[in-house]
């Protein structure tokens, strides 16, 4: 099952207390304060996995709790420090603290780590109060609450190429087709109930990796469908590639649809650089095949089932991506 966004309730170890305690031995009636101090409760630290692609674990585990501190003790003996909890991500996670409404950090690099909740400062022991004009204090600190936080997990695909198209238009076969995941793939609208992503070898040392979200329809910027619920994980993409069906009856319009949803869900989106594929022209006689637009660059004809100009798709991709290396 793939889970993108959850919640969860965090909470750093408390510090241990300082100790008040003073030395006391056989002839030495009078020893000085030997209290140890408490040691410092443990920290709430998320790291990035990258073998995983869900928050599905965090599903049934919603609060997560690091060590506390351990108390001081004579002797001058201090508390160990408590134990750190570490929590795994996939990457491309966004950690955000609800009640603050801020993001606290996006973590895209797999040796990415970031402390979500700083434990509690151990507390001094009497000895630590010693001076030379207070040579008996009685005075210890208690240790600190550790941080406290709600957060929300979001996770957001990390994806060079996003396709974007319509239900049933080809979108998982020409995934599975150039790279080598492999998504459900069948003849009837929403077959993809949550995003895919594969890696597309371009020779021995370049590659890309390549998304594919649910189909979109009118009105998925608002929710329809599912779009709204996945187009977010395009939303780091360098390059959408649009995805149309020639046998539609109007694929211009189909165009110009998809164009309109992605404006209207996130306008920056809308700017990147584009690629248009028209697909199934196994399906379509050659001397019938039409032009989505004459000025539109970027324009390729395929068929993901057979991959018939799945080699010129490609070497347009990499010139695109290429380009953005450079600037």
């Amino acid at each position: 099952m793939f889970i993108d966004y959850i919640e969860i309730k965090v909470k750093a170890g408390k510090g241990g207390n300082g100790c008040t305690s003073f030395r006391r031995e056989k002839y030495v009636p009078k020893g000085g304060p030997n209290g140890g101090n408490g040691g410092d409760g443990g920290d709430v630290i998320i790291k990035v996995d990258p073998h995983m692609s869900t928050l599905l674990d965090f599903r049934y585990i919603k609060h997560y709790k690091a060590g506390n501190g351990e108390d001081g003790k004579g002797a001058l003996k201090h508390g160990k420090r408590g134990e750190d909890l570490w929590i795994k991500v996939p990457p491309g996670t966004i950690v955000k603290n609800i009640e603050a409404k801020k993001t606290l950090v996006d973590l895209t690099r797999e040796d990415q780590v970031y402390v979500v909740a700083k434990g509690g400062k151990g507390g001094k022991g009497n000895a630590a109060f010693k001076s030379s004009t207070h040579q008996a204090p009685r005075k210890s600190e208690p240790g600190t609450k550790g941080e406290e936080k709600n957060v929300s997990l979001e996770l957001r695909l990390l994806a060079d190429v996003g396709i974007v198209g319509h239900p049933n238009v080809g979108k998982s076969t020409l995934l599975a087709k150039l790279s080598s995941a492999k998504p459900k793939i069948a003849d009837y609208p929403f077959t993809t109930l949550s995003p895919n992503l594969g890696m597309v070898r371009l020779n021995e040392t370049k590659s890309f990796i390549l998304a594919d979200i649910p189909g979109l329809i009118e009105g998925a910027h608002e929710g329809k469908g599912l779009g709204l619920q996945f187009l977010k994980h395009i939303q780091r993409t360098k390059l959408l590639l649009y995805l149309l069906d020639i046998t539609s009856p109007d694929v211009k319009g189909d165009y110009k649809a998809l164009q309109n949803e992605i404006k209207l869900f996130d306008s920056q989106l809308f700017k990147l650089p584009r690629v248009v594929a028209i697909n199934k022209i196994d399906l379509f006689p050659q001397t019938k095949i039409k032009k989505v637009n004459s000025n539109q660059n970027n324009v390729c004809y395929i068929s993901a089932l057979t991959g018939k100009g799945l080699k010129n798709l490609l070497d347009i991709i990499r010139s695109e991506l290429k380009k953005q290396e450079k600037e």
